[in-house]
């Protein structure tokens, strides 16, 4: 089940998952596995640094205060499930599919999810950083209340995308693709990268006053006076 959140004239809204976890089962300890099936686990506080768990499928999963530094997840599907309070560096997510997930206070570096689809997924809370999202596919993604340091969506196809309440630093939208992206709700909204991929985008006045001497910059605008 999934609900739509509340989009402005002309711009439609994404879909928030609505995930109901059944009754889970606690994880026993042990290392991830490679196309390893995980179904109703209740994962908290594991240590997957450094561990290879390609091709995994995680279903109906909650995983909390959980370490995935180095993690090798290629390939991973996860399902119906909650990630809380994760944190790692070079999380590998490279072409995994993200269907039906909420993320919440994530503190993640460099997390690689280049070629990954993501479909009804919430990113609420904590803090990213240069978060790796070429070529990936974002349907329905609402990034809510976090931070976003310098991530790259170059060659990413965005279709019902929001930012609320969030920071974005240094995106780069390079060669992406915008379809009903709102950026309205961005607390703070700094553009490195492809602003000439803003058309399937909708900004607020003041954003797009913020944003004026960048596309003046690129223009080659000069501003006097």
């Amino acid at each position: 089940m999934a609900r739509r959140a509340v989009g402005g004239t002309g711009v439609k809204g994404a879909r928030r998952p609505e995930v109901r976890l059944p009754v889970l089962e606690p994880y026993r300890v042990g290392e991830l596995e490679p196309d390893g099936d995980y179904d109703g686990l209740d994962v908290r506080e594991a240590d997957f640094t450094g561990q290879d768990g390609s091709g995994a499928r995680f279903m109906d999963c909650a995983l909390t205060g959980c370490a995935l530094d180095e993690t090798r997840l290629r390939h991973a599907r996860v399902l119906d499930s909650v990630f809380t309070g994760v944190r790692g560096v070079g999380t590998d997510l490279a072409e995994a599919t993200l269907r039906d997930v909420e993320l919440t206070d994530a503190r993640l570096g460099g997390p690689q999810l280049h070629g990954a689809v993501l479909e009804r997924v919430l990113i609420r809370g904590g803090k990213i950083d240069y978060l790796n999202l070429r070529t990936a596919r974002l349907r329905d993604v609402v990034f809510e209340g976090c931070v976003l340091v310098e991530p790259d969506f170059g060659g990413a196809r965005l279709e019902r995308v929001e930012f609320v309440d969030c920071a974005l630093k240094g995106a780069d939208f390079h060669a992406a693709t915008l379809t009903d992206v709102d950026l309205r709700g961005a607390a703070s909204l700094e553009i490195s990268g492809g602003l000439d991929r803003l058309s399937g985008a909708v900004i607020s006045t003041a954003q797009l006053l913020d944003l004026a001497p960048v596309l003046a910059a690129q223009w080659g605008i000069r501003v006097e006076g």
